[in-house]
C-alpha cells in the first residue's frame, strides 16, 4: 500500500512555498491517528490499579485485560492495508476514528470485566489501523523532497499522545483527590480518564473530512482528474501533471506484490534477512519499554510512591520520551542507524541494571530506601531516554529500508507482527513477574538490552545513505 514511486525528474521534487503550509496541515491531520495510537496505548496506565480493586482480580487476569488490546492491534495492522486499497485511505481513517470513539465510551462505561476487555480489543483494532494508515497516507501525499520530515510526524504524534494521556490522567487524579476510584462527573476517576479519549477521536474524524484522498488510491480506481487536482495542491501547479501521473502509474504497475511465500528460504524456514528484522522487533519490545507506559504508575506505587506522584512521574517519563525521539529524528541521518542502536543498547542496559539493583532492596515502611528510590527514578528516565533516541525510532527506519524490494512489504508485515506478539508477551507477563520478583524482572530486561549489542554488531547492516534499490 505504501508508495514506491520513483523520484520525479523535474519540479515535482519540491513543493512550492505557498503549498507547503497546506501539505503540513494534511500530514498533521493524518498523524492525529498516531496521536490516538499513543494516547490509547498508554491511557490504561491510569486505570490499572482501579481495575484490579473494582473487579477484585489477581495479577494474571489483570495482565490479560491490559494486554488483550494488542490482539486487536495485530488484527487491525494486518487488515488496514487491504481495506485501504479497497475503500480508500480516508475511509479507513474515519473507521479508525469511529472505533476509537466507541472504544473510549465502552471502556469508560463497562458492565463487567469481560465487556471492558472487548472494548479494549476494539480500541486495539483502531490502534492497529492507525499505525498503518497514517505513515502510508503521508508517504503517498507528501512531495518527495519533504517525505522524510513529514513522515516523522507520525512518530512525533505517538510520543506526544503518550505524554498528553499521562498529563490528563495526572490532572484527573488530582481532581479526584488522588484516588483512581474517586468520583468525578458521576463516574469513577479511571472511567473519566478512559472516556476523555472521545475528544481527540472526534477531532481525528473531523480532520479526515478536511484532507484529500491519496492520489495513488484515486489513480488505482481510475479517478485521474481528481488525482491531478490533489497533486497540484501538494506539489504545485508548475509540475507537469500528465508526466507525474504517468510516473506514479508506471511505478504501480511495476510493483511486485510480495507474499509470505517470497520470505521462505534458507535453513531456518525464513530467509536470514527476515530473521534479522524479526530480531530487531523482538529486542525492541523485550527490553520492557511498554512496562514504562502501561504499568509505570502501578510500578511506582508498588515501591511506596504516592499515587499522585506516581502519575506525575509517568508524565515526566513521557516528556523524556519526546525529547529522546526528537534527538533520534535529528541524528538518525547524520550519525547513522547502527551507531544510534548501539548507543541506545548500552544506555538501556545501564538504566535497567540500576533499576534492578534499586528494586532488589527491601521496602522500609512500604517504601524503597531514599537512595535506592532516587536511583530507581533516575534510572527509569535514563532507560526511556536511551530507548527513545535509538530503538524507538531506528527499528522502524531499519525495517523500512533493510529488506530487498521484492520482499519488502511481506517482510515488514512479518516483522511488525513479531513486534505486536513480543509487546503482548511483555505486557501480559509483567504483573505476574513483578509479584514473583521485581528486581529479577528488570534483570531479565537488562539481559535482553545487553544481548541486543552483539546482535546489532554481528547481524545488522547500516542502511544510511543507501537507496532502497541497493538493498537488493
Amino acid at each position: 500500500m505504501t508508495s514506491t514511486a520513483q523520484a520525479p525528474q523535474s519540479g515535482a521534487r519540491t513543493a512550492q512555498p505557498e503549498h507547503l503550509g497546506h501539505v503540513i496541515f494534511i500530514a498533521a491531520a493524518a498523524a492525529m491517528g498516531g496521536f490516538l495510537f499513543g494516547y490509547d496505548s498508554s491511557v490504561i496506565n491510569g486505570a490499572v490499579e482501579a481495575i484490579r480493586t473494582k473487579y477484585d482480580i489477581g495479577s494474571a487476569a489483570l495482565a490479560q485485560v491490559i494486554a488483550v488490546a494488542l490482539i486487536g492491534c495485530a488484527v487491525g495492522a494486518a487488515t488496514a492495508g487491504r481495506i485501504a486499497d479497497r475503500i480508500g485511505r480516508i475511509r479507513v481513517m474515519q473507521i479508525a476514528a469511529l472505533l476509537f470513539v466507541v472504544s473510549a465510551v465502552g471502556s469508560a462505561l463497562p458492565f463487567s470485566l469481560w465487556d471492558f476487555a472487548f472494548w479494549r480489543i476494539v480500541g486495539g483494532f483502531a490502534i492497529g489501523m492507525a499505525s498503518v494508515i497514517g505513515p502510508a497516507y503521508i508517504a503517498e501525499v507528501a512531495p518527495p523532497a519533504y517525505r522524510g520530515r513529514l513522515g516523522s510526524f507520525q512518530q512525533a504524534a505517538i510520543v506526544v499522545g503518550i505524554a498528553v494521556s499521562q498529563l490528563v490522567n495526572w490532572g484527573l487524579l488530582n481532581a479526584a483527590g488522588g484516588n483512581q476510584r474517586g468520583h468525578l462527573m458521576g463516574l469513577e476517576a479511571w472511567q473519566v480518564m478512559l472516556g476523555v479519549m472521545v475528544v481527540p477521536a472526534v477531532l481525528y474524524g473531523m480532520l479526515s473530512f478536511a484532507i484529500p484522498e491519496s492520489p495513488r488510491f484515486l489513480l488505482s480506481v481510475g479517478k485521474r482528474e481528481r488525482a491531478k487536482e490533489i497533486l497540484a495542491e501538494v506539489e504545485g501547479k508548475d509540475v507537469d501533471m500528465d508526466a507525474r501521473v504517468a510516473e506514479i502509474e508506471h511505478a504501480m504497475k511495476s510493483e511486485h506484490k510480495s507474499t509470505f511465500k517470497d520470505l521462505l528460504g534458507g535453513g531456518f524456514f525464513f530467509k536470514p534477512i527476515v530473521w534479522i528484522g524479526i530480531g530487531l522487533s523482538v529486542f525492541q519490545q523485550f527490553v520492557g519499554i511498554n512496562v514504562a507506559f502501561y504499568y509505570s504508575s502501578t510500578l511506582w506505587q508498588s515501591v511506596g510512591v504516592d499515587p499522585t506522584d506516581s502519575f506525575f512521574y509517568s508524565f515526566t517519563t513521557s516528556i523524556i520520551n519526546i525529547i529522546g525521539t526528537v534527538i533520534a529524528m535529528i541524528f538518525v541521518d547524520r550519525v547513522g542507524r547502527k551507531p544510534l542502536a548501539l548507543i541506545g543498547s548500552v544506555g538501556m542496559a545501564v538504566g535497567l541494571a540500576l533499576e534492578a539493583w534499586a528494586f532488589s532492596y527491601h521496602l522500609v515502611d512500604g517504601k524503597l530506601p531514599s537512595t535506592q528510590g532516587w536511583v530507581a527514578l533516575i534510572a527509569a528516565h535514563v532507560f526511556v531516554l536511551f530507548f527513545a533516541l535509538s530503538w524507538g525510532v531506528v527499528v522502524w527506519v531499519f525495517l523500512g529500508e533493510m529488506f530487498p524490494n521484492k520482499i519488502r512489504a511481506a517482510a515488514l508485515g512479518v516483522a511488525a507482527s513479531a513486534q505486536w506478539i513480543a509487546n503482548w508477551a511483555i505486557t501480559a507477563s509483567f504483573p505476574s513477574l513483578a509479584d514473583w520478583n521485581l528486581s529479577g524482572t528488570y534483570i531479565i530486561y537488562t539481559v535482553f538490552a545487553a544481548l541486543s549489542i552483539p546482535f546489532v554488531l554481528k547481524f545488522v547492516k547500516e542502511t544510511k545513505g543507501k537507496t532502497l534499490e541497493e538493498m537488493g
